[in-house]
């Protein structure tokens, strides 16, 4: 059972879980992966696109709807999703374009807003002016874009802009190379050479396939992207469920005796977390598959050794998991997470300690000894969507009730995430 505290006139609702046996099906949300992607595409194609989806999108969908109008594309809701015309290249406009906490909206849109030749100013939130830019900014710089950050304002003069062949750090952010693949798609032709070691790779492919269904033929080989116009874009599109979302509801399913099932989720996705579900089949959960999605039940849940570095996103469900399983789970790869909307290798080892388990972290490891012992606890969510909704997954199997600080940050990749999770009680 949950039970909701707001404080200060709503602004900050906690949520208290009682442990419970969690069983039912809910649909996935709608990928923000997919909707960021195809929402600009359509606004940088030749033709207006409808792009369909269900349910409610998250606070960052709307940032990246919000940027791309300040930047000329029309987009109005319509039945099932939003219709987008595309960006008026003669649009003139000194707006500030408000990303909210959205890295996603900001690296993709820096290169876009260059290849406009536009002079923008980006408005970012919370942790988003700490994030890495500096490889794709000295990328930029590189090709005559001034780009500077005073405070929480960042601002892109592109009206000097030359050149469509860029070279960027693949280990860094695989954003960086997508918005640099959108900027090359606005310009018509041109490549993107990616050296090192590429992370999250399959974001990667998210884009070439998104780039691809809106007419753009795009080849690689040995890090070299090239583009070229080909076709007409789409009168229409449909936007997938998100495994991200998903996750949160494969691993509770995992603590669930009679299971949990997910629909909406295409087995053929590109989406890097699509494998939260071999994670918890290997962990020891019961896992059996369906037309439009999965069903996950209680196992014998055991510790693994898991590289998490092309999924970070799943790092804080899978760390809760284990908590909950027997023995120890290492996970690596994880250096990264010390930069996103928290610093995520010390919230989520809190989180689990405070639920009573024991867990530590370093740059690159998250290690997790299974067995809950706290009779009643408090997790301090640091207002990051991803600890939040983790921190519920582990509450199914705490030993007492548990609350959550700032509950509904999981606006931000699940506005639907408390309304589901109570359907499964």
């Amino acid at each position: 059972m949950i039970f909701k505290t707001f404080i200060q006139d709503i602004i900050v609702m906690n949520i208290t879980i009682t442990p419970a046996n969690l069983t039912g099906s809910i649909t996935a949300p709608v990928s923000k992966s997919s909707v960021h992607r195809l929402m600009i595409c359509a606004a940088l194609a030749d033709s207006p696109t409808v792009i369909r989806y269900s349910g409610a999108v998250s606070d960052d969908i709307i940032a990246t709807r919000r940027c791309l109008t300040g930047l000329g594309a029309k987009i109005t809701d319509c039945d099932g999703g939003v219709e987008v015309t595309p960006i008026d290249k003669s649009h003139v406009s000194d707006e500030l374009l408000d990303c909210g906490e959205s890295g996603s909206t900001l690296r993709f849109l820096i290169p876009v807003a260059a290849a406009l030749g536009k002079n923008r100013r980006f408005l970012l939130h919370g942790r988003l002016p700490e994030r890495p830019l500096s490889p794709l900014k000295e990328e930029l710089e590189r090709h005559g874009v001034q780009i500077t950050l005073d405070g929480n304002i960042l601002t892109v003069c592109g009206d000097s802009m030359r050149g469509e062949d860029f070279v960027i750090d693949g280990g860094v952010s695989s954003q960086f190379v997508s918005g640099l693949l959108f900027a090359v798609a606005l310009l018509g032709s041109g490549s993107v050479r990616v050296t090192g070691k590429i992370e999250s790779r399959p974001y990667i492919d998210m884009t070439v396939r998104s780039l691809y269904n809106y007419g753009m033929k795009v080849t690689e080989k040995d890090g070299l992207f090239a583009l070229s116009d080909i076709s007409a874009s789409p009168k229409e599109v449909h936007a997938e469920g998100d495994f991200s979302g998903a996750a949160f509801f494969i691993c509770a399913g995992a603590l669930s005796d009679e299971g949990i099932t997910v629909h909406g989720l295409d087995m053929d996705s590109l989406q890097g977390d699509k494998r939260c579900i071999d994670i918890v089949r290997e962990m020891g959960a019961i896992v059996t598959s369906i037309p439009d999605g999965v069903t996950v039940r209680k196992g014998s849940l055991r510790g693994i050794t898991l590289d998490a570095a092309d999924i970070p996103d799943l790092v804080p469900v899978v760390a809760a998991l284990a908590a909950a399983a027997e023995g120890d789970t290492v996970i690596t790869g994880t250096e990264r997470l010390r930069l996103k909307e928290s610093d995520r290798i010390e919230t989520t080892c809190n989180m689990i300690n405070a639920i009573g388990g024991c867990a530590t972290g370093s740059d690159d490891c998250i290690r997790i000894s299974g067995g809950l012992a706290s009779p009643k606890s408090v997790v301090d969510s640091a207002g990051d969507h991803r600890i939040a909704m983790a921190a519920a997954v582990l509450a199914i199997a705490s030993k007492g009730s548990v609350t959550i600080t700032e509950a509904d940050c999981v606006k931000k990749s699940y506005p639907a995430f408390w309304e589901d999770y109570e359907k499964l009680h």
